[in-house]
């Protein structure tokens, strides 16, 4: 479902979104009717107008450096950013990248100097303007610090790409990063369903850990396609023919 755009990206809902507003809603109005079903989507969009706004950092980013953002995705899962490419200059990925959870450092800073200005007490009602606000410092915090775990495709994953690739191929660079993020990933899974009991974090890292390996496939396929290009281009330079125009594939952050 499309919502609206912001500086051209459209911003749009997965149908499972709503499905998941919708549990939520659900399990709010079984805790406490009608005030815990409000609390429990208000709290839920106030989560994920957090993500659309860390999405927002790499966007906005991504177009300062010339790169076309066609629109964000939000999942139960988290948010995407489908960018018309992405950079293979490792100064420019990593900035990119470094810039959708500095945002949510950015929010969670603007609350602690607010909550230390205002003094507030060392016990919070849940269901309060404060206790609102303090769950939304705890979320950023936390949303900031997962996305940086070196588990490629998540931020932390790229930035580590982009580190190797300073040193090596970033086609290897690439496949160091998936690797590391495979092992991650999978250690993540058994946390979450044998000591935490979190069967949906468990899904979430199921899902970052096959999201790299087709990343790392698509990232090869370029390669290969890549290599192609430039022996057709140099046999058309060399019969003196125009070149074919190729156009760009369309890539997903």
């Amino acid at each position: 479902m499309n919502l609206f755009r912001v500086r051209g990206i459209l911003l749009s809902v997965h149908f499972s979104f709503l499905i998941w507003l919708a549990f939520k809603a659900h399990e709010g109005w079984e805790e406490a009717g009608w005030p815990g079903l409000v609390w429990s989507v208000a709290t839920l969009i106030t989560f994920f107008t957090c993500v659309v706004l860390h999405e927002f950092g790499h966007s906005f980013t991504a177009m300062h450096y010339g790169i076309g953002v066609r629109r964000i995705l939000l999942m139960p899962i988290g948010g995407m950013a489908e960018m018309d490419d992405i950079p293979r200059q490792p100064k420019r990925e990593f900035l990119i990248t470094l810039a959708g959870p500095m945002v949510n450092f950015v929010i969670a800073a603007v609350l602690w100097v607010a909550f230390w200005l205002i003094d507030v007490p060392d016990e919070v009602e849940t269901y309060s303007a404060l206790g609102f606000a303090s769950e939304l410092l705890v979320w950023n915090l936390a949303m900031g610090i997962f996305n940086l775990l070196p588990a490629f495709p998540m931020d932390g994953g790229r930035m580590l790409r982009a580190l190797l690739a300073t040193k090596m191929p970033y086609l290897k660079a690439t496949f160091w990063a998936v690797t590391v993020g495979k092992i991650i990933t999978a250690i993540g899974v058994l946390l979450a369903l044998f000591a935490f009991h979190m069967p949906m974090l468990a899904i979430l890292f199921a899902f970052i850990f096959f999201a790299g390996e087709m990343e790392y496939r698509a990232a090869k396929r370029r390669e290969l396609e890549d290599a192609h290009w430039r022996m057709v281009l140099a046999r058309v330079y060399a019969q003196g023919l125009p070149p074919p125009v190729e156009e760009p594939p369309v890539l997903s952050r």
